[in-house]
């Protein structure tokens, strides 16, 4: 009776589960820490109903004349959005760590560091999205500049 009973439990989730989603993103955008630099960058996500992971690399450029240092960064995220896109709008909130480097004139940070922010996917065609996403990096205490801004704008693709 008993392995009936696990039977009928394990035929009810698979045929209430969801499929798994992924996207990927490539971004522009801006770093605003000390002074505007463009941001360039892509991300990678898989994700259940609501709550999804994405690895994201991002890469600005050094100004030498504002003394704004360059910032390149890795970071695992973890992302609490809505289970389905609303009136075409799928808001997220996210959180994560990883690995940054910034640097200055030849002097370099690495160290780990943090990130929260949030944004939203908006559905423009089939699985074409636009997103935005803002974001605050907390970096060592090694880093010149923390926390670090960052705004982008970037071409999603939901598969």
């Amino acid at each position: 009776m008993r392995s009936v009973r696990t039977a009928v439990l394990v035929l009810v989730i698979c045929a209430v589960a969801r499929p798994a989603r992924a996207d990927i993103t490539a971004f522009l955008g801006a770093n605003v820490t000390p002074s505007g630099r463009s941001a360039t960058g892509f991300a990678v996500g898989f994700g259940l109903l609501v709550v999804a992971f994405e690895f994201e690399y991002s890469s600005t450029s050094e100004d030498l004349q504002a003394g704004a240092p360059s910032l390149k960064s890795g970071m695992g995220n973890v992302l609490l959005q809505t289970p389905t896109a609303i009136s075409g709008l799928q808001p997220y909130f996210t959180v994560g760590g990883g690995i940054y480097d910034e640097s200055l004139n030849g002097q370099s940070d690495t160290s780990f560091g943090t990130n929260i922010g949030g944004g939203v996917k908006i559905s423009v065609a089939g699985p074409l999205r636009v997103r935005v996403d803002y974001r605050v990096f907390g970096l060592g205490s090694g880093a010149l500049y923390s926390p670090a801004h960052r705004f982008y704008v970037g071409l999603n693709l939901k598969f």
